[in-house]
């Protein structure tokens, strides 16, 4: 399989702040422990080891082995779990909505950019043990955001009948209502070996579990337990005991707000747009029917919306009888991961790392090690086909990704058989215009204002004559024009990254495992650009 790649400033698609971490910009540096070279990880293991409550791990076996107790579990999922009790044990972390069925593609290249870290760092420090992780977000509680997923271009959304959908955790949502999607499904996808098992990995997953929790674990699992995957739901109560003490800080000392606050703006003073702006309580209250936040008023503690309220000494009773009711949002889990894992390291996307930019300070404040930050690989997927195509239009690979309006002026000035490019003339104008200004300084200066006004317009008016003469060219290239577009639509659906819009079974159906076995192949989270990867012969 062809492998091309092009820089991740060349694609138009990464923020600033992003794009300036990549390239270990000095100032930012204040905002992250080390850098994720290979050779900054030994440091992190030995901060880690000396950092972390190795009390933990037993609890943290016992609720993993209690999670798989359902499912078929592979001989490299079962050796990492088990290798968890060892204090030489470490892992590497990516978090991801229970979306349905996966969502975009990008949850591919999370848990692929995981899985092979942990191999590099079992390369390169073979003493110690690396587990790859999928930390659950069942806590979430956006139901919008999940219930669907895009297919050949058709968007197949679950309409959940549970009243709690959008008030309460996701996973803890019942999957009734899901056997309409996949008829729906089924009919999309057709038939064929590869179809065949989408629609029984989509079938078991959802149809023979009550619980997205459960589904979403079903279904990563059959995917990646293979490769040693281990998949998390980190609210069990057994867990949540152990950050009691970081729900307290943040209760009575508001340390999350304190100082992500001066982080955020350090970070706006250097012109970056902050990605989460943090709250004085940064937790919710959660039950069954509920997610809500909980807020501080005159020494008492409310939940938002509700009834519930406490005193001080009550709200810690609750704390200490319940700690799994207490949910961290967006600016806390973090927090809560580094606690209850090993974790060596962090992999997500811009817009994760962007709020973990934001957290260094809380941590040092907590005294809990900051884990290093991964930006997970990112790829465009094509078919040889579309990639042939692309050569005959002369599109070139960083052309792809300019915008259409942009790609196509680019390609029909480059292909007009006359100039469209009025530069020359507008730069004679300007020119000429210059012996104007001089002879009106030396005349009567009241002229500078009229000459002005006059090249402005004489300026407008070749703009708007190039304007049009592109839009009769384009015109005039009408089927090129619409094959540029047409390929280009293909590869960026809703003008927007593929990795972002469309669903890997759309893939998955045209090439089954091959899929997945070539994202493990091609796929190096240590390397710092963007995957072009072309399928078929």
């Amino acid at each position: 399989m062809p492998t091309d790649c092009i820089s991740y400033p060349e694609t138009n698609y990464f923020t600033p702040l992003i794009l300036d971490y990549l390239t270990e910009k000095t100032s930012l540096q204040e905002f992250y422990n080390r850098f994720p070279k290979i050779e900054n990880f030994e440091a992190q293991i030995r901060e880690k080891k000396g950092n972390y409550d190795h009390s933990i791990r037993q609890i943290l076996v016992e609720v993993l082995n209690d999670q798989y107790s359902q499912l078929e579990v592979s001989d490299s999922t079962r050796k990492n779990i088990d290798s968890l009790s060892a204090e030489n044990s470490y892992t590497i972390v990516t978090g991801h909505q229970l979306n349905l069925f996966t969502g975009p593609l990008y949850f591919l290249y999370k848990i692929v950019s995981t899985i092979n870290l942990t191999r590099k760092l079992k390369e390169e420090f073979p003493e110690n043990e690396y587990v790859p992780v999928y930390w659950m977000a069942t806590e979430d509680h956006d139901f919008e955001e999940i219930n669907f997923f895009n297919l050949n271009g058709k968007k197949f959304k679950w309409n959940n009948a549970d009243k709690r959908a959008g008030q309460t955790a996701v996973g803890g949502l019942s999957t009734e209502g899901l056997n309409e999607v996949f008829e729906l499904f089924s009919a999309e996808i057709g038939g064929g070996e590869d179809a065949d098992y989408l629609k029984d990995l989509f079938k078991e997953g959802y149809l023979k579990n009550d619980n997205l929790t459960d589904a979403t674990r079903y279904i990563a699992n059959e995917l990646f337990g293979k490769y040693g995957l281990v998949i998390i739901a980190a609210g069990d109560a057994r867990l949540k005991k152990h950050f009691i003490p970081q729900v307290k800080n943040e209760l009575f000392q508001k340390l999350s707000y304190e100082n992500t606050t001066r982080a955020v703006e350090k970070i706006n003073s250097q012109g970056y747009n902050v990605q989460v702006t943090p709250r004085e309580i940064n937790l919710f209250y959660l039950n069954k029917e509920i997610r809500e936040r909980i807020i501080e008023r005159d020494g008492k503690f409310f939940v938002h919306e509700t009834e519930i309220s406490w005193t001080k000494d009550e709200i810690l009773t609750e704390l200490n009888d319940h700690p799994e009711r207490f949910s961290p949002n967006v600016m806390l889990r973090p927090l809560y991961q580094e606690v209850i894992l090993p974790n060596l390291c962090y992999i997500g996307g811009g817009g994760e790392l962007a709020y973990w930019l934001e957290l260094k300070s809380y941590f040092d404040a907590e005294k809990i090690t900051f884990p290093m930050l991964m930006l997970r690989n990112s790829a465009l997927l094509q078919t040889r086909k579309q990639d042939d195509k692309r050569e005959r239009l002369n599109i070139s690979i960083q052309e792809l990704f300019l915008k259409q309006h942009e790609l196509i002026n680019r390609k029909v000035r480059k292909i007009s058989n006359i100039d469209i490019d009025f530069s020359p003339q507008k730069e004679h104008l300007v020119e000429q215009f210059q012996h104007m200004y001089n002879l009106a300084e030396q005349t009567d200066e009241t002229f500078l204002g009229a000459v002005k006004a006059q090249e402005v317009k004489q300026l407008k008016g070749l703009d708007n004559l190039e304007k049009r003469l592109l839009k009769a060219q384009k015109r005039k290239l009408k089927d090129e024009v619409e094959r540029i577009a047409g390929l280009q639509n293909e590869l960026f659906p809703n003008r927007s990254l593929q990795e972002r819009q469309t669903n890997f079974s759309q893939f998955y159906a045209e090439y089954g495992e091959t899929l997945i076995e070539k994202l493990m192949e091609e796929l190096d989270p240590l390397e710092s650009n963007f995957k072009i990867l072309t399928f078929g012969k």
